[in-house]
């Protein structure tokens, strides 16, 4: 397995289907959360829906990098969403998660390994691969959050 692939494995691994580093991954845990527990306030933590949408923003905007060539996402958009309402959209808002989240994982494994030491767009955010890496640090680091405030909740 080249570099491209082990790097498209390792988000399949963290969003999709992996348990090695976290014992779950993102699909798993949040198809099986009720659309009101994604939504329910702990404290001033973010919620689990806030989180899952904040992860899928950047995954989005990493994955329109590699179509388009422009980066159009911000940290202050990170956090902007229109709530979910329903589990209908909860169900709507996954799906498209693990669409793009797979999508973006084809796109990294196309790339050559030349690709991956190439400027991201600008000097200042490094290199592909130093991004792709960050977002998957990222996504796991999300994760335990979820993990956690799903077990606050839960203990109520």
């Amino acid at each position: 397995m080249n570099k491209t692939e082990q790097l498209a494995s390792r988000i399949r691994e963290v969003i999709l289907s992996g348990t090695w580093i976290a014992d779950t991954n993102y699909k798993e845990l949040l198809e099986s959360i009720d659309w009101k527990i994604t939504n329910t306030k702990f404290l001033s933590l973010n919620t689990i829906s806030e989180l899952a949408q904040h992860n899928h923003y950047y995954i989005n905007g990493i994955k329109n990098v590699f179509l388009s060539g422009k980066l159009e996402i911000s940290d202050k958009k990170s956090f902007d969403f229109p709530p979910i309402e329903s589990q209908n959209e909860w169900k709507t808002f996954l799906n498209k998660f693990w669409k793009d989240t797979e999508k973006l994982c084809v796109l990294i494994e196309k790339m050559s390994e030349e690709k991956l030491k190439q400027i991201f767009i600008e000097e200042k955010y490094g290199n592909y691969k130093r991004n792709i890496d960050g977002m998957i640090e990222h996504s796991y680091y999300h994760l335990a959050q979820i993990i956690l405030i799903r077990k606050i909740i839960s203990s109520k």
